[in-house]
């Protein structure tokens, strides 16, 4: 918990209600999310984490009958104004997810495939210097750089959640949202991931779901606790881990429920 985060949010949510069919999951939620910095989402499971979270890059219009309100806005720009494209939302938006999940081709071709189909490069050796410096920042180069040919799946599963945080930073994002990417791996490759998100957060706005408060604490500059699918508190993790202001963080973060 170093550095103190940016003053000008790049994320803003104001009011953010979520519907699934007639049933409200996430109520009245504002938050600002700073760039270059990682936020941590906390709370029981069920708690609206996620679906707050599928917010940011509209994930939740492909869940039938989800219907979000309120304001959402990266850098200023309502993300569901009319006439926005999701796609383009989403390839400034990364996604990791929970489980590992390359795409059934070569360690290459996961993280060349995004760069691919939006256009980014002129030609193979603009492709070349991306799929590089992608698995660069992710931290794997050095691990496949003599077997990109290999495919994706052969690696182990901490690499190939490194191979999907190569493939999300591929495109440019802005903006890295990940749900709970360690939740699936062992203590060595966790430490590795949580060393890459802190070198991450120098070029980016991170926004990291996780179950595992000491992780939140390791990571983190904000840290924001969630409850039945209400933010109850937000603000900087140190003060928010050892002098929450409501009795329900105090309680969660103490293992007294959750």
């Amino acid at each position: 918990m170093s550095d103190q985060p940016s003053v000008s949010p790049k994320v803003s949510c104001k009011g953010v209600d979520v519907f699934y069919g007639d049933q409200q999951v996430i109520h009245n939620v504002s938050m600002d999310i700073a760039d270059r910095a990682v936020t941590a989402f906390i709370g029981p499971s069920g708690c609206g984490k996620s679906t707050f979270l599928r917010c940011i890059n509209r994930m939740n219009d492909t869940i039938e009958g989800a219907r979000v309100e309120g304001l959402v806005e990266i850098d200023g720009e309502n993300v569901n104004a009319q006439g926005i494209d999701p796609v383009t939302i989403r390839s400034r938006v990364g996604m990791v997810f929970q489980k590992p999940n390359p795409f059934p081709k070569s360690i290459y071709d996961n993280v060349a495939y995004g760069p691919r189909i939006h256009g980014l490069v002129r030609d193979q050796m603009d492709l070349d210097e991306i799929v590089e410096r992608s698995l660069v920042r992710a931290g794997l180069w050095d691990e496949v750089s003599d077997r990109l040919d290999s495919p994706g799946t052969s690696l182990s599963s901490g690499q190939q959640q490194r191979l999907c945080i190569a493939r999300a930073i591929a495109v440019g994002p802005e903006i890295i949202l990940m749900d709970e990417p360690c939740s699936a791996l062992d203590p060595i490759a966790t430490a590795r991931i949580e060393a890459l998100i802190d070198d991450l957060r120098q070029r980016f706005c991170i926004v990291v779901i996780t179950h595992s408060m000491q992780q939140a604490a390791r990571v983190s500059q904000t840290t924001a606790f969630f409850h039945d699918g209400r933010l109850i508190e937000h603000g900087e993790t140190e003060m928010i881990f050892t002098n929450p202001a409501d009795t329900r963080t105090q309680d969660y973060i103490t293992g007294r429920f959750g």
